[in-house]
């Protein structure tokens, strides 16, 4: 469990919240920060559900596949504020759980959260289709927005063009534990990752010499996009004596 100051919490969930709204999430990232906020104080618990997801039908998502913590927690009935005892989703990264998130508001009735144009109109349709029992849930987001400026985050748009070099394939987040690290193209069965950043991120030493890239001392295969030079994932691990994980429900490259 990790609580931090504010500053420093949305710092740490924002490049997510970011790629993912990248990945084509109809949430605004100063909704999705204001609202992690307001529902863990936060605090990034181990089982990474920032937004009080409970377990529900316990259908299997792509990004949630049936871990659970119970906890106690506040909800009003008849406006009445009272403690209960729940169940809620538990997830592997903050990238499951914010995916899992999008999963549950692609329902009928998160139709006109998904719609909406402004952080107000998006906190006020998600109150009003009843994602919290809180009556006062949509100010209480507004004013977190208001009051960190976190409107300058929905600058990103919802929607990733790739470069020509990976124009058919996805993007997909490369996390090392519970730490996202890089962004990579997946493409045919295959990950493509950038090669300086999870070098440096490793401790390797990355050169360019006579439009060649080495990695130790090693060459290495790269396709560019741009001044980023890519490498299948699987060649650098073997460089660099790194594990793969992939996560072929949620697209999730795991490097250790």
């Amino acid at each position: 469990m990790v609580n931090l100051p504010r500053s420093q919490f949305f710092a740490a969930i924002a490049p997510i919240i970011m790629f993912v709204r990248q990945q084509g999430s109809p949430i605004l990232p100063s909704v999705r920060l204001a609202q992690s906020l307001l529902e863990t104080g936060g605090t990034i618990h181990a089982w990474n559900n920032l937004g009080g997801i409970k377990v529900g039908s316990g259908r299997l998502t792509p990004y949630w596949r049936g871990d659970f913590v119970t906890r106690d927690t506040w909800e009003f009935h008849s406006g009445e504020q009272v403690r209960e005892r729940a169940a809620f989703r538990a997830y592997r990264t903050l990238y499951h759980y914010f995916k899992d998130q999008d999963e549950l508001f692609k329902g009928t009735r998160y139709r006109k959260v998904r719609t909406a144009k402004t952080p107000h109109e998006q906190a006020e349709q998600m109150s009003a289709a009843g994602y919290a029992t809180d009556p006062a849930y949509a100010s209480k987001i507004i004013a977190i927005i208001k009051q960190n400026n976190l409107e300058v985050y929905d600058a990103v748009k919802p929607v990733h063009i790739p470069p020509k070099q990976f124009e058919n394939a996805s993007l997909v987040p490369v996390y090392s534990d519970q730490l996202f690290i890089a962004e990579a193209y997946y493409e045919q069965y295959t990950n493509y990752v950038p090669v300086r950043k999870l070098g440096e991120h490793f401790d390797a030493y990355v050169i360019w010499k006579n439009n060649e890239v080495y990695v130790n001392g090693e060459q290495l295969e790269v396709r560019m996009a741009g001044s980023v030079s890519y490498a299948k994932a699987s060649e650098l691990a073997s460089l660099l004596n790194l594990s793969l994980e992939w996560d072929s429900n949620a697209k999730v490259l795991f490097v250790n």
